[in-house]
Protein backbone atom coordinates (compact mmCIF):
# COMPACT_ATOMS: atom_id res chain seq x y z
CA UNK A 1 0.00 0.00 0.00
CA UNK A 2 1.19 3.67 -0.74
CA UNK A 3 1.07 6.34 1.97
CA UNK A 4 -0.07 9.23 0.99
CA UNK A 5 1.91 12.36 2.05
CA UNK A 6 0.43 15.31 3.75
CA UNK A 7 1.92 18.71 3.89
CA UNK A 8 0.90 21.01 6.36
CA UNK A 9 0.34 24.92 5.25
CA UNK A 10 2.03 27.71 6.27
CA UNK A 11 0.59 29.23 9.31
CA UNK A 12 2.52 32.83 9.02
CA UNK A 13 4.99 34.39 6.89
CA UNK A 14 7.83 36.36 7.35
CA UNK A 15 8.27 40.39 5.49
CA UNK A 16 11.12 42.73 5.54
CA UNK A 17 9.63 46.48 5.81
CA UNK A 18 12.50 48.72 4.59
CA UNK A 19 14.97 50.26 7.00
CA UNK A 20 12.72 53.80 8.54
CA UNK A 21 9.27 51.70 8.32
CA UNK A 22 7.26 50.38 11.44
CA UNK A 23 5.09 47.56 11.94
CA UNK A 24 1.23 48.12 13.55
CA UNK A 25 -0.76 44.50 14.24
CA UNK A 26 -4.36 45.38 14.08
CA UNK A 27 -5.69 42.28 16.21
CA UNK A 28 -3.73 42.81 19.34
CA UNK A 29 -0.68 45.18 20.47
CA UNK A 30 -1.97 47.96 18.25
CA UNK A 31 -2.49 50.84 20.77
CA UNK A 32 1.04 49.95 22.01
CA UNK A 33 2.57 50.16 18.42
CA UNK A 34 0.82 53.40 17.78
CA UNK A 35 1.93 55.02 20.84
CA UNK A 36 5.60 54.04 20.38
CA UNK A 37 5.23 55.05 16.61
CA UNK A 38 3.80 58.31 17.96
CA UNK A 39 6.60 59.21 20.64
CA UNK A 40 9.25 58.78 17.60
CA UNK A 41 7.38 60.91 15.66
CA UNK A 42 7.46 63.63 18.33
CA UNK A 43 11.34 63.03 18.73
CA UNK A 44 11.63 63.69 15.21
CA UNK A 45 10.08 67.33 15.39
CA UNK A 46 12.63 69.86 13.97
CA UNK A 47 14.80 71.45 16.47
CA UNK A 48 13.21 75.00 17.22
CA UNK A 49 9.48 73.38 16.80
CA UNK A 50 7.52 75.30 20.25
CA UNK A 51 7.57 73.13 23.06
CA UNK A 52 3.80 74.67 23.92
CA UNK A 53 3.16 73.47 20.54
CA UNK A 54 4.03 69.90 20.79
CA UNK A 55 0.92 68.13 22.83
CA UNK A 56 -1.24 69.74 19.99
CA UNK A 57 1.34 67.95 17.33
CA UNK A 58 1.24 64.66 19.56
CA UNK A 59 -2.44 65.00 19.11
CA UNK A 60 -2.79 65.27 15.54
CA UNK A 61 -0.38 62.59 14.70
CA UNK A 62 -2.22 60.37 16.41
CA UNK A 63 -5.83 61.56 15.71
CA UNK A 64 -3.89 60.98 11.93
CA UNK A 65 -2.14 57.30 12.99
CA UNK A 66 -5.78 56.13 14.03
CA UNK A 67 -7.65 56.83 11.12
CA UNK A 68 -4.85 54.71 8.97
CA UNK A 69 -5.33 51.53 11.26
CA UNK A 70 -8.92 51.90 11.36
CA UNK A 71 -9.15 52.17 7.68
CA UNK A 72 -7.16 49.37 7.47
CA UNK A 73 -9.04 47.22 10.65
CA UNK A 74 -12.16 48.02 8.24
CA UNK A 75 -10.59 46.10 5.11
CA UNK A 76 -9.85 43.48 6.63
CA UNK A 77 -6.22 43.95 7.21
CA UNK A 78 -4.11 42.12 10.35
CA UNK A 79 -0.79 44.05 9.78
CA UNK A 80 0.07 47.45 9.23
CA UNK A 81 3.33 48.84 7.71
CA UNK A 82 3.95 52.50 7.82
CA UNK A 83 7.15 54.56 7.32
CA UNK A 84 7.97 56.36 10.15
CA UNK A 85 10.76 58.30 9.40
CA UNK A 86 11.48 60.72 6.42
CA UNK A 87 13.53 59.97 3.42
CA UNK A 88 15.46 63.27 2.86
CA UNK A 89 13.17 65.29 5.03
CA UNK A 90 9.92 64.22 3.11
CA UNK A 91 7.31 61.83 4.51
CA UNK A 92 6.31 59.38 2.24
CA UNK A 93 2.32 59.06 2.13
CA UNK A 94 1.84 55.16 1.61
CA UNK A 95 1.48 52.37 3.80
CA UNK A 96 1.05 48.67 3.08
CA UNK A 97 -1.64 46.36 4.63
CA UNK A 98 -1.64 42.65 5.24
CA UNK A 99 -4.47 41.09 5.07
CA UNK A 100 -6.76 38.22 6.64
CA UNK A 101 -6.71 35.26 4.74
CA UNK A 102 -9.88 34.44 2.81
CA UNK A 103 -11.75 31.48 1.17
CA UNK A 104 -11.95 31.26 -2.33
CA UNK A 105 -13.81 28.60 -3.88
CA UNK A 106 -12.16 26.79 -6.45
CA UNK A 107 -13.18 27.48 -10.09
CA UNK A 108 -13.99 23.67 -10.50
CA UNK A 109 -14.26 20.70 -8.20
CA UNK A 110 -10.66 19.54 -9.30
CA UNK A 111 -8.61 22.62 -10.17
CA UNK A 112 -6.45 24.11 -7.86
CA UNK A 113 -5.41 27.74 -7.22
CA UNK A 114 -3.63 28.18 -10.32
CA UNK A 115 -7.06 28.17 -11.76
CA UNK A 116 -8.24 30.96 -9.72
CA UNK A 117 -5.44 33.26 -10.40
CA UNK A 118 -5.95 32.66 -14.01
CA UNK A 119 -9.08 33.30 -13.69
CA UNK A 120 -9.01 36.89 -11.29
CA UNK A 121 -5.94 37.57 -13.89
CA UNK A 122 -8.30 37.48 -17.16
CA UNK A 123 -10.35 40.07 -15.32
CA UNK A 124 -8.37 42.56 -13.64
CA UNK A 125 -6.28 44.98 -16.34
CA UNK A 126 -2.82 45.06 -15.95
CA UNK A 127 -2.41 41.67 -13.78
CA UNK A 128 0.55 39.33 -14.11
CA UNK A 129 1.57 36.62 -12.34
CA UNK A 130 4.81 36.53 -10.03
CA UNK A 131 6.24 34.01 -7.55
CA UNK A 132 6.69 34.67 -4.09
CA UNK A 133 9.08 32.22 -2.01
CA UNK A 134 7.64 29.44 -4.29
CA UNK A 135 4.60 30.49 -4.79
CA UNK A 136 2.81 31.91 -8.03
CA UNK A 137 0.69 35.41 -6.97
CA UNK A 138 -1.11 37.43 -9.16
CA UNK A 139 -0.04 41.05 -9.21
CA UNK A 140 -2.26 43.98 -10.16
CA UNK A 141 -1.54 48.07 -10.65
CA UNK A 142 -4.00 50.87 -11.11
CA UNK A 143 -4.24 54.28 -10.02
CA UNK A 144 -8.02 54.98 -8.24
CA UNK A 145 -8.76 58.99 -9.19
CA UNK A 146 -10.51 60.61 -6.25
CA UNK A 147 -13.83 59.66 -5.45
CA UNK A 148 -15.30 61.51 -2.16
CA UNK A 149 -18.97 59.96 -2.71
CA UNK A 150 -16.90 56.19 -2.48
CA UNK A 151 -15.05 57.74 0.02
CA UNK A 152 -11.98 58.01 -1.70
CA UNK A 153 -10.95 61.61 -0.93
CA UNK A 154 -7.04 61.55 -2.52
CA UNK A 155 -6.44 59.94 -5.81
CA UNK A 156 -3.98 57.29 -5.35
CA UNK A 157 -2.02 54.79 -6.84
CA UNK A 158 -2.50 51.09 -5.64
CA UNK A 159 -0.62 47.73 -5.96
CA UNK A 160 -1.51 44.34 -5.38
CA UNK A 161 0.08 41.24 -4.35
CA UNK A 162 -2.94 37.86 -4.03
CA UNK A 163 -1.32 34.72 -3.67
CA UNK A 164 -2.47 30.97 -1.77
CA UNK A 165 -1.62 29.59 1.23
CA UNK A 166 -0.38 26.27 -0.07
CA UNK A 167 -1.64 22.88 1.03
CA UNK A 168 -4.13 24.60 2.97
CA UNK A 169 -7.78 23.25 3.83
CA UNK A 170 -10.23 24.50 2.44
CA UNK A 171 -8.36 27.03 0.03
CA UNK A 172 -7.44 30.43 1.57
CA UNK A 173 -5.64 33.27 0.40
CA UNK A 174 -3.40 36.17 1.70
CA UNK A 175 -3.22 39.46 0.50
CA UNK A 176 -0.73 42.48 0.27
CA UNK A 177 -1.85 46.10 -1.06
CA UNK A 178 0.29 49.00 -1.35
CA UNK A 179 -1.35 52.68 -1.25
CA UNK A 180 0.55 56.05 -2.19
CA UNK A 181 -1.54 59.09 -2.30
CA UNK A 182 -0.68 61.02 -5.55
CA UNK A 183 -0.56 64.49 -5.12
CA UNK A 184 -1.89 66.98 -8.15
CA UNK A 185 0.88 67.84 -10.68
CA UNK A 186 3.66 65.65 -9.05
CA UNK A 187 6.05 63.49 -11.16
CA UNK A 188 4.71 59.87 -12.44
CA UNK A 189 8.37 58.86 -11.97
CA UNK A 190 8.00 59.12 -7.70
CA UNK A 191 5.37 56.95 -7.84
CA UNK A 192 7.27 54.57 -9.96
CA UNK A 193 10.13 54.65 -7.35
CA UNK A 194 7.69 54.06 -4.34
CA UNK A 195 6.10 50.97 -6.82
CA UNK A 196 9.21 49.88 -7.21
CA UNK A 197 9.96 49.41 -3.36
CA UNK A 198 7.12 47.94 -2.79
CA UNK A 199 7.83 45.01 -5.37
CA UNK A 200 11.14 45.14 -3.31
CA UNK A 201 9.84 44.24 0.21
CA UNK A 202 7.84 41.58 -1.47
CA UNK A 203 10.57 40.09 -2.64
CA UNK A 204 11.79 39.35 0.91
CA UNK A 205 8.12 37.62 1.59
CA UNK A 206 8.52 33.84 3.22
CA UNK A 207 6.31 31.71 4.58
CA UNK A 208 7.20 30.21 8.34
CA UNK A 209 6.27 27.25 10.10
CA UNK A 210 5.91 26.31 13.52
Amino acid sequence: MTSVEHRLAPDGFNLVPPPGWDVIPLHSGTQEAMDRIVRKAVRQLPVGFPKDDIPKARMKLTQEMKKVVRRASAKGGMTLYLPTERLHGVALPVSIVASEPIEVPRVRPNSGPEAVLAALASETRGAEVRELDGTAALRSERDVPADPDRGVDVAHRRVEYFLPIPDSTPDRYLSFSFSTLIAPGSDPAFYDTLVELFDAVMSTFRWSYS
